[in-house]
C-alpha cells in the first residue's frame, strides 16, 4: 500500500507539546542564548535563515496534527493496536508463532543499552554486541554445517537474492548463464529474485527441480528445505547434478527444521540463507528479523553484509572486529558487491541469545514438539480421508479439499486460528513453538477430523537418509547458561563492555545518533502489534493499516512528495528501491538506454552501491574545494552522457556538511537532459520544517526512519528506509511481494518479503511525529543546526573546519580536518578517534567522506552539557598533539597511539610509557565519577583479516 496526496487530512487532539521539550536537549533559552552568543546571533531564526539557503526555503508550516503528550500517544497507540485482532498464526510461509524468553526480551530488546548502540565500527567499544553478533555466526554455521556466516541480513527474501548475486561473481565460469529456482520455493522470494533479476538483467527460470535441472548452462540453482508445500527432501542428487553441470546451490534452510535435518553444507550446497525469526524475534507484521547468509570455505571474500571476526589487541588479548568486506565494501563505493548497510543486527542478536538461553537440546525439543504437532494433524487428516500434498514435512502439511478451501480458512478464522490459503482446493497449516495439543485438536476439528493422539512421536515424517545426525551448537556458551541468572549476568556482562547512547553521546556524522524515548518504544512489544502476522487478512490488521496511513500521510506533508512506500527496511534497500522507480520510468517511456547515474563526491557512501545493484553504471562528479558540486564538471558529465542519462544521486545537505545553494540548477541541469534527480534524505534532519526536497527539485528520496525518526540503530539494525515519490513515479514505488504473475516492465519491483517490511518499529516513528509535532520537529532541525554550529565554532581554532557554508556556517554535522596536524605530529584521526574512547566517548565518523577527517554530528537531543564535555575532550586531545610536536614523547609512545586504556592495563604492575597512568586513563577531571573502561586495547584489524576466524573461539583463546 503506498499513500498518496490525495487521502484525506487527519486530526488529534490538541495537548501540550511537552514531549519536544524533553527530546531537544537544548530547550533551554539560557542555553540556547550561550551558543548563539558564541556564533554571534541573536535568535535562532536568524542562525537559521543565514545557513539554509532561501532558496529552497518551504513557503509555509508542516500542516501536522498537534503535538500529543506521552500519555495521550500511547493512548492512541492502544487504541490502534486494539483494533488489530490477534489470532493464533499458523499461516507459516516463512513467519511462526515463537515465544521471546521475557529475559531477552526485557534486557535486548527493550533494553537502551542494546537498541541504541550504532554499528560497531569501533570494535573496542564494542566488544559486547561483537560478541553476541559472533554468537550468531556460530549457531548458523553450526545449524547450516558451512564454515561462514555473516552477521545477518535484512529479510529471507532479499536474501536469497543476495545469494543469487554471490553465485553469479563467484561462478565466473558461468557469470552469464541464467538462476533457476525450484517453483517450490516461497512465493514472496520468487517475486523478489525475479525483481532483482529484471533490475540487472539476467535470466531467471523456475522449474521443478525433482524433476532434474532444465536444458542449456546454468549459474546457480536455489532450493528450499523444508520446502514451500512442506516438503522434507533429499536434495542430494540435485546438487550432486548441479555441480556436474558447473552450477552454485543454494538451499534456503529453515534454522529450526535443521535441528533434525541433514544440513545444506552436508549435502553438498555452496550457499545457505534464510530467517532466524522463530528464534525468539516476535512476528511483528512482518519484521523487523534477521536472516542469515552462510558460504563454503573460499567464498569469505564474496559474501555480502558484515562479518564478525577475531582477532588480536595490543597486548595479545582476545578481541572482535569487523573483518574483511565490511571495510572494503565502503573502499571500492562502485565497484562494491553489495551494500554494506544490509543486516539487522539487533534482531541477529535477539535470536542468537535465543539460542544460547535453550541451547542444542532444548531447540531440537521444540524442534520435535513442533514435528509432532504436524504428525498427530496429519495423522487427523489421513483418518478422515483428507489428502495431503507431501508424506514428508517438518512443521507444514497443506491439506487437500477440492473447492473447500476458502470455506475451511473461514471458519478456521471464526474458531480463531489463521490458516494459508493457498489456492481455491489447498489449505496450508503451520505448526511452531507456540503450538499447543489443543490448538491441533482445534484445528483438526475445523476440517472435520478428530486428533486420536496429542503425546510427542519419535519417529520422523521424513526419510532417515535427511534426518540429522550430526552435532551442532557445542560451544560452551550454547551449553553452560541455563538459569535466568546466567542469562541476564550474561546480558548485563556484554553490555557493559559497550558504550551506546544510554551512556553517552554518540557524535557521528552523517548517522544521526539522536535519543529514542522509552514512550516511542514501548508499544512495539505489544502482542496486538507484534503478533500479528503479515500475510493476515486486511480486516485482522486494521490498526495497523491505520496507523501505517497516518505515519505515511505525514512524511508525504514532510517531504513534499505525492506518494510513499514503506517497504524497504534499510535505507540502503530504500535507496535501490528508489533507482528501481527512476528504473522503471524511463523503461515505461522507451529510453531502455538511460543507465547512467550522476554521483557526486560528496554523497552518502552507500549511493554508488546501491545504483550498481539497480543496474546502473556510475559516474562520479567533482567537488570544488569548497566542497560544493562542481558545475563544470556537472555539465560536462551531462553533456557527454546525456542519451543515456538516467538518474544523479545528491545527500542534501551533502555528506560534507554543506547546503549547496545551487542545489535547484542542478535539479534543473539534470531534468533538462532527461534525467531524474534522486536526492538522499540521509540527512533529512537538517530539512524537516524547514525544506522539501520534493519541491526543490527531488523526482525521489528514500528517508532513514532510524536515523531522522527516531528508530534506533540497535547496533547496525533495524532500519526502515521508506522511498517517497514525486507524481509521475507514483507507479514504480515497490510492488506487492505476494501477488501472482510475472513482474513485467513498469511493475513496482519488491523490494522485501511483505509490503510493509519492518512494520514493527513502525510505532516508534508514529509516536515521534505525534508527539513533536510540526513545531517540535521544525525545532529540532534548528537545534541540531545550532549544536554543530557551535561545536564548529568552539574548535575550528584546534581542529580547521573543512568545508562551510554561507558566512562559514555548516549545516548539522562539521568535519574535522586533522590531515595537517598528521603531517607535522604523526597522529591520525584514527589515534584521535581511540583516545576519545579514553574520555568515555564513541567516536566521530572516521575517515569519511574525507580520509584524515573525523565528521562530527551532536544531533538535537543532546544538551549543553554533554556537548561541552565532547568540546573539552577534543581541545584536551588538541593539547597531547602538540606535546608529540613539541618532542614531549614520539608518536608511538604517546597516549594518543597507545589509546584506548583498558584497566588492565592501567593496573598493571609495569608501565614503562612516558606519560604517567593518571594522563592514560583520567584525561579530564570529570571522569573520576564516572569512568568506561574499554574491554580491551587497540585492536589489530590486519591480524584478523590474515587469520580469519568468524565463529566462537575455544575458551582457551581468552587465557593471557
Amino acid at each position: 500500500m503506498a499513500l498518496t496526496s490525495g487521502d484525506p487530512p487527519l486530526t488529534q487532539q490538541a495537548s501540550s507539546p511537552a514531549f519536544a521539550n524533553r527530546h531537544i536537549g537544548i530547550a533551554a533559552p539560557a542555553d540556547q542564548q550561550v551558543m548563539l552568543d558564541t556564533l554571534g546571533y541573536d535568535t535562532l531564526d536568524a542562525l537559521v535563515d543565514t545557513a539554509v539557503p532561501a532558496s529552497i526555503r518551504s513557503s509555509k508550516a508542516l500542516d501536522l496534527p498537534p503535538a500529543l503528550t506521552e500519555e495521550d500517544s500511547l493512548a492512541e497507540l492502544r487504541r490502534l493496536a486494539s483494533m488489530n485482532v490477534v489470532k493464533t498464526q499458523l499461516i507459516g510461509q516463512g513467519f511462526y508463532g515463537t515465544h521471546t524468553p521475557p529475559v531477552i526480551r526485557r534486557n535486548v530488546l527493550e533494553s537502551p543499552s542494546w537498541y541504541t548502540a550504532y554499528t560497531p565500527y569501533q570494535p573496542e567499544i564494542s566488544q559486547g554486541r561483537l560478541e553476541a553478533l559472533l554468537n550468531f555466526q556460530t549457531m548458523v554455521s553450526d545449524l547450516t554445517a558451512l564454515p561462514i556466516a555473516n552477521a545477518s541480513m535484512l529479510d529471507e527474501s532479499s536474501a536469497t537474492a543476495e545469494a543469487v548475486l554471490l553465485m553469479r561473481r563467484a561462478n565466473k565460469a558461468a557469470a552469464d548463464a541464467k538462476t533457476v529456482l525450484d517453483s517450490n520455493l516461497f512465493p514472496q522470494t520468487i517475486k523478489v529474485v525475479q525483481g532483482r533479476a529484471q533490475a540487472l538483467g539476467f535470466e531467471v527460470e523456475i522449474a521443478d527441480l525433482s524433476q532434474g535441472l532444465p536444458e542449456g548452462p546454468i549459474s546457480g540453482i536455489v532450493l528450499q528445505q523444508p520446502g514451500n508445500n512442506g516438503a522434507v527432501v533429499d536434495h542430494t542428487a540435485t546438487i550432486r547434478e548441479a555441480k556436474d553441470r558447473g552450477a552454485m546451490v543454494t538451499v534456503v534452510a529453515d534454522l529450526l527444521a535443521l535441528t533434525l535435518i541433514v544440513p545444506p553444507g552436508e549435502q553438498g550446497a555452496d550457499v545457505a540463507v534464510g530467517n532466524t525469526q522463530r528464534f525468539g524475534v516476535p512476528l511483528f507484521f512482518g519484521g523487523p528479523h534477521a536472516a542469515y547468509l552462510a558460504v563454503r570455505a573460499g567464498l569469505e571474500r564474496s559474501l555480502p553484509g558484515r562479518l564478525v571476526g577475531v582477532s588480536k589487541d595490543q597486548e595479545g588479548r582476545t578481541a572482535y572486529r569487523l573483518a574483511l568486506q565490511t571495510r572494503e565494501q565502503h573502499i571500492r563505493r562502485e565497484k562494491a558487491t553489495s551494500n554494506i548497510c544490509t543486516a539487522q543486527a539487533l534482531l541477529a542478536i535477539t535470536a542468537s541469545m535465543y539460542a544460547v538461553y535453550h541451547g542444542p537440546d532444548g531447540l531440537e525439543a521444540i524442534a520435535k514438539r513442533t514435528h509432532a504437532h504436524a504428525q498427530n494433524f496429519a495423522a487427523a487428516l489421513a483418518a478422515a480421508g483428507i489428502s495431503v500434498a507431501s508424506e514428508t514435512y517438518f512443521d507444514t502439511v497443506w491439506a487437500s479439499v477440492p473447492g473447500r478451501a476458502k470455506a475451511i480458512v473461514a471458519d478456521a478464522a471464526a474458531a480463531g486460528f489463521n490458516l494459508r490459503l493457498v489456492d481455491a482446493d489447498t489449505v496450508g497449516v503451520s505448526f511452531d513453538e507456540t503450538t499447543t495439543a489443543e490448538t491441533v485438536e482445534g484445528v483438526a476439528r475445523v476440517f472435520g477430523a478428530e486428533l486420536s493422539a496429542v503425546d510427542p512421536i519419535d519417529s520422523l515424517a521424513f526419510p532417515a537418509s535427511v534426518a540429522r545426525t550430526s552435532e551442532y551448537l557445542t560451544h560452551p556458551i550454547f551449553n553452560e547458561i541455563r538459569s535466568e541468572t546466567q542469562m541476564m549476568r550474561y546480558l548485563r556482562r556484554l553490555s557493559d563492555r559497550d558504550l551506546a547512547l544510554d551512556r553517552t553521546m554518540i557524535p557521528l556524522g552523517s548517522c544521526t545518533m539522536k535519543l529514542n524515548s522509552a514512550a516511542e518504544m514501548e508499544s512495539i512489544s505489544w502482542p496486538e502489534f507484534a503478533g500479528i502476522h503479515p500475510y493476515v487478512p486486511e480486516e485482522q490488521s486494521v490498526g495497523w493499516r491505520e496507523l501505517i496511513h497516518r505515519l505515511e500521510a505525514w512524511l508525504i506533508e514532510i517531504t513534499g512528495y505525492a506518494g510513499i512506500s514503506l517497504q524497504p527496511n534499510a535505507g540502503s534497500q530504500g535507496e535501490y528501491a528508489g533507482l528501481l522507480a527512476i528504473r522503471g520510468y524511463h523503461l515505461a517511456n522507451g529510453d531502455t538506454e538511460r543507465d547512467v547515474c550522476l554521483i557526486p563526491a560528496s554523497a552518502h557512501g552507500t549511493n554508488a552501491a546501491s545504483a550498481v545493484l539497480a543496474g546502473m553504471r556510475v559516474v562520479v562528479v567533482k567537488n570544488t574545494d569548497e566542497g560544493a558540486i562542481d558545475m563544470a564538471d556537472l555539465d560536462a558529465k551531462i553533456e557527454a552522457h546525456r542519451d543515456v542519462l538516467s538518474a544523479i544521486m545528491i545527500t542534501y545537505p551533502s555528506t560534507y556538511g554543506v547546503y549547496d545553494a545551487d542545489v535547484r540548477d542542478v535539479c534543473e541541469k539534470v531534468h533538462a537532459a532527461g534525467g531524474q534527480v534522486y536526492i538522499d534524505g540521509a540527512n533529512m534532519n537538517a530539512l524537516v520544517g524547514l525544506a522539501q526536497p520534493g519541491e526543490f527539485g527531488g523526482d525521489v528520496s528514500h528517508l532513514n526512519l532510524h536515523k531522522t525518526f527516531a528508530i534506533p540503530h540497535g547496533g547496525g539494525g533495524p532500519g526502515v528506509g521508506p522511498v517517497a515519490v514525486a507524481e509521475h513515479l507514483l507507479p514504480y514505488l515497490p510492488g506487492n511481494p505476494t501477488t501472482e504473475g510475472e513482474i513485467t516492465t513498469g511493475d513496482g519491483i519488491p523490494v522485501a518479503a511483505t509490503v510493509f517490511g519492518s512494520a514493527g518499529v513502525l510505532p516508534i516513528s508514529y509516536a515521534y511525529v505525534a508527539m513533536m509535532g510540526a513545531e517540535g520537529l521544525t525545532q529540532a532541525s534548528k537545534t541540531a543546526l545550532l549544536s554543530a554550529n557551535y561545536i564548529a565554532a568552539r574548535l575550528r581554532e584546534h581542529f580547521p573546519v573543512l568545508f562551510t557554508g554561507n558566512e562559514g556556517l555548516v549545516a548539522h554535522e562539521c568535519i574535522l580536518d586533522l590531515r595537517e596536524l598528521t603531517t607535522k605530529s604523526g597522529v591520525t584521526a584514527e589515534d584521535v578517534a581511540k583516545r576519545l574512547i579514553d574520555f568515555g566517548f564513541h567516536a566521530p565518523t572516521l575517515a569519511f567522506p574525507v580520509a584524515g577527517t573525523l565528521m562530527v554530528e551532536p544531533t538535537e537531543s543532546e544538551d549543553l552539557g554533554e556537548i561541552e564535555r565532547f568540546i573539552e575532550a577534543m581541545v584536551t586531545i588538541r593539547a597531547e598533539i602538540d606535546e608529540v610536536i613539541s618532542g614531549a614523547y614520539a608518536v608511538e609512545e604517546s597516549p594518543l597511539r597507545n589509546a584506548p586504556h583498558p584497566a588492565s592495563v592501567v593496573v598493571s604492575d609495569s608501565w614503562e610509557r612516558p606519560y604517567s597512568r593518571e594522563q592514560g586513563a583520567f584525561p579530564s577531571e570529570r571522569l573520576r565519577v564516572d569512568k568506561y573502561f574499554p574491554p580491551v586495547s587497540r585492536i589489530d584489524g590486519a591480524f584478523g583479516d590474515r587469520n580469519l576466524v568468524c565463529s566462537c573461539p575455544p575458551i582457551e583463546a581468552f587465557e593471557e
